[in-house]
């Protein structure tokens, strides 16, 4: 008989042999990088990082994160739960489902209020640590500044680098800047240049804002979470909840790769359509990355006014075949 072959154990995508240590070890060492990056960009840009040793900014108690969007308890049931003893702790209700809801409308309510004013926002996603000195983030400082020029707001998650790259232009191009800051395990701050700032302790109700409160998206070199926002919106467009939204990648050198991965593997194995590879705009130039959205934005005008006509020809001859029936009603009864 053959020798049955020995089946390798799972390994990481650089290599290494995956078990809960290394997977713990990696998930520390994932949030202590987003740090730095935030720390690098604030302090490329000259500032001191918000909670880094010797800043100044104090805090009367300590900070406390909602770190309990899932419950490590067992599951109980709601039998257990009414007729079992257990001491109760002040948190108890605020650390519960419900209370969380109430804290998610909240947020929303406080989104949608301070943000009902935007019109026509853009959303800037990017590195944190790109420093003022780099090519990227005074590029991303011309488009935002173009656009803002024409009338469009700028949206951002508020930290530095690519994010204070674009809503420095927005404020040099006389535009509305806005940034949607997130609650993270350490303090990270939001740039100088933000004029509507909103903090967000869920990532999802934040992304909602993203999307509603933009006509299109410029994604310069990034991260996880620069991939996850451009992942959201093409998944977005591809199942038409968004339309006319146009995603905008600068820096064709850094996005290269993955746009060569989608053609020969995503798409050569049929797991998107060729048409969907055409709702990305690659670019180096900030002009053209700039008249990118604008054509989005008057596309939707458009379509929205072809929308509007519609409907009132449809209402007018709704108007019209009643006025009729009741008029046949009418000379019937006569």
């Amino acid at each position: 008989m053959p020798k049955p072959k020995k089946r390798k154990a799972p390994r990481s995508a650089r290599g290494k042999p995956v078990d809960p240590t290394l997977r713990r070890t990696a998930e520390h060492a994932a949030l202590a990088g987003v740090r730095e990056r935030h720390h690098a960009g604030h302090r490329a840009a000259g500032r001191q990082p918000p909670g880094a040793r010797g800043a100044r900014v104090a805090r009367a108690a300590k900070r406390r994160v909602d770190d309990a969007i899932r419950d490590v308890a067992p599951p109980l049931t709601e039998d257990q739960k009414l007729l079992s003893f257990a001491p109760r702790q002040n948190d108890d209700f605020t650390r519960s489902d419900p209370w969380r809801v109430l804290r998610i409308m909240g947020e929303f309510i406080e989104g949608f209020d301070k943000l009902a004013s935007v019109e026509k926002g853009v959303c800037f996603f990017g590195s944190a640590r790109t420093s003022p000195e780099d090519p990227q983030y005074l590029q991303a400082v011309e488009t935002a500044r173009l656009l803002a020029e024409q009338g469009f707001a700028v949206i951002t998650g508020a930290g530095p680098g690519i994010m204070e790259a674009a809503n420095k232009g927005a404020r040099l191009g006389g535009g509305h800047s806005v940034g949607c800051n997130i609650e993270l395990p350490f303090e990270q701050g939001s740039n100088p240049f933000v004029d509507t700032l909103i903090q967000f302790r869920y990532f999802f109700v934040r992304k909602t804002m993203f999307i509603k409160y933009s006509i299109g998206y410029v994604i310069f070199p990034g991260g996880f979470g620069t991939m996850d926002e451009l992942f959201e919106a093409l998944t977005l467009i591809q199942t038409g909840k968004i339309s006319q939204f146009p995603v905008v990648l600068f820096g064709t050198h850094y996005w290269a790769g993955l746009v060569r991965w989608m053609q020969a593997r995503v798409l050569g194995e049929q797991k998107i359509s060729p048409e969907d590879l055409d709702l990305l705009v690659i670019t180096d130039d900030p002009k053209e990355a700039a008249d990118v959205i604008a054509a989005a934005w008057e596309a939707q005008m458009d379509e929205a006014s072809r929308a509007a006509r519609s409907a009132w020809q449809d209402q007018m001859k709704r108007m019209e075949r009643e006025a009729k029936r009741l008029g046949d009603a009418s000379r019937r009864n006569i």
